[in-house]
């Protein structure tokens, strides 16, 4: 009975979506009898009753509880409403994809009517003929969407970026809790942000120096880059774009993009006028090419990093731009949070890939492709770095793969893991859980860039892959580990995927490899 109360006066702080109902006298009984709690619905979601009661209002797990009065509803005949607002990214094409999948595996059927600017999405169940949910999407823009999260006239934000700090200190303060929390976040998809040309264009690769400097117009002609002597028309997207705004912060680092770009209201119509320009080049989706050309960015020495579905996963390429949906500290509806936890799923990562964008299943490499990683290993070693060091980096990975599953660090030096990498500590840790990787050997092998003493930055490598599987292990609780080897390793500087003195070299090669034997 003690036990009962607490949990329903800790019940009650919880402030919970719940779909309206009329106001009814009900009876909530603890399922021994021991208890009875009376008062007027305020609501049912499916899960949870919401009681104004004597002691004020209580939420209530209806697990727990046996309902009685004229009040009560019934299961069955609730509807699961809730909203997601934000991006037209993920609103115009994958979400609808996402939703009408998984209503046929859950044999609903699906009605999709305009709402406005949005669209509404009716699931019901096909023998009862009766709805079971309703999804309203509100295609806006990322900004509108953390507006409508704080308005609460939406539940879930899709965001082609993470908030900014005013808009996690607003949330914060409206008691939604803090979404810089890896816990309100989740990465639906992966993208990324790719120069374009005109197809046929004569420049087939940009320094990232270079890009910067077209992007602030300190770069002005096609000539500085070894084209024609013709002006270059730079264009980029509309300022309230989520992915404009992620230029903004990661490319520019606070400098004002040049006034005479040409804006455009979303990637796709990006895409098409840069293709339509022989003079043109801008920054788009690679999910979003059309008939646009990517060009290839140089990290120096020689290397081309390009948006590919390898390269996006393990973020060997620079500037991937997860998609994101944002939730916050207040309980989602069960319908919500099974929908949620399906995109996690292998068929719903299928639709993700068909939609365009790149998906989060795990990919393996073969040692024998990394080839162009190995050349440059061999041509900057030296003091630091010796043939002994890579002989033993060999030794070590030669024979296994390596996932496609990579641990990559916040810019500017950070220990924190980038928003992506979250999303693989659980990704991996389902895996052991799973029994994927039984009878085998995973090795986390941690690399560094250049900047400071070898040895140094060997300590600092063994760290952080200690870290990252340290925390793997903490969240794979249902794993047998003993059924698999993790192992860690350390090479420090000794594999770079791009040269340290490039704009972004040091950031890309500071990672936490995942190599599986």
């Amino acid at each position: 009975m003690r036990l009962f109360r607490c949990a329903a006066l800790a019940a009650a702080l919880l402030s919970l979506p719940v779909a309206p109902a009329r106001a009814q006298d009900v009876t909530l009984s603890s399922r021994d009898g021991s208890v009875e709690i009376s008062g007027t619905l305020i609501g049912f979601d499916g899960e949870f009753y919401r009681v104004d009661t004597i002691y004020g209002p209580l939420t209530l797990d209806g697990q727990g509880v046996i309902c009685t009065g004229p009040g009560c509803p019934g299961i069955e005949a609730h509807v699961a409403r809730f909203r997601l607002s934000g991006t037209p990214v993920l609103g115009e094409v994958l979400m609808p994809a996402l939703i009408e999948t998984y209503a046929d595996q859950h044999g609903l059927s699906v009605t999709r009517d305009r709402d406005g600017p949005g669209l509404r999405f009716v699931l019901s169940d096909r023998a009862a003929g009766h709805p079971v949910a309703e999804i309203d999407l509100s295609l806006v823009s990322t900004e509108e969407g953390f507006a409508d999260l704080l308005a609460e006239t939406a539940d879930i934000v899709m965001a082609a970026r993470e908030p900014r700090p005013d808009e996690i200190r607003r949330l914060r303060e409206a008691g939604f809790g803090d979404l810089s929390d890896p816990a309100r976040r989740r990465v639906v998809a992966l993208d990324a942000i790719v120069p374009v040309v005109a197809p046929g264009h004569p420049v087939q690769e940009i320094a990232i120096d270079a890009m910067i400097g077209i992007l602030t117009g300190q770069i002005t002609d096609w000539s500085e880059l070894g084209g024609p002597d013709a002006p270059l028309t730079v264009h980029l997207l509309d300022r309230q774009d989520g992915l404009q705004q992620a230029i903004a912060l990661r490319l520019l680092d606070g400098a004002s993009p040049t006034p005479a770009a040409r804006r455009h209201s979303g990637a796709a119509a990006l895409s098409a006028a840069v293709a339509a320009d022989p003079l043109g080049v801008g920054l788009t989706r690679v999910s979003a090419l059309g008939d646009a050309q990517q060009v290839p960015l140089t990290g120096g020495c020689g290397l081309r990093l390009v948006a590919n579905r390898q390269s996006v996963k393990t973020e060997d390429y620079p500037f991937v731009a997860p998609l994101f949906l944002y939730t916050t500290a207040r309980r989602q509806q069960l319908f919500a949070r099974e929908f949620l936890d399906w995109l996690d799923t292998a068929p719903a990562q299928l639709v993700i890939r068909r939609a365009g964008f790149v998906d989060q299943l795990r990919d393996t490499i073969p040692f024998g492709r990394q080839g162009d990683r190995l050349g440059l290993a061999i041509a900057q070693a030296g003091p630091e770095v010796t043939l002994s060091d890579l002989q033993r980096l060999v030794a070590a990975l030669a024979g296994a793969q390596r996932l496609s599953t990579t641990f990559r660090f916040r810019e500017g030096g950070s220990a924190e893991l980038d928003a992506q990498s979250f999303g693989n500590i659980g990704a991996l840790a389902r895996a052991l859980e799973a029994g994927v990787f039984d009878g085998r050997t995973l090795i986390f092998a941690g690399f560094t860039d250049g900047d400071g003493p070898a040895e140094a930055n060997l300590g600092i490598a063994r760290l952080r892959a200690e870290a990252v599987h340290d925390a793997v292990r903490a969240v794979a609780t249902a794993a047998d580990l003993s059924r698999v080897a993790l192992r860690v390793e350390a090479f420090g500087e000794a594999l770079p995927i791009a040269c340290d003195n490039s704009a972004w070299g040091g950031f890309i090669n500071r990672r936490v490899e995942v190599w599986l034997r």
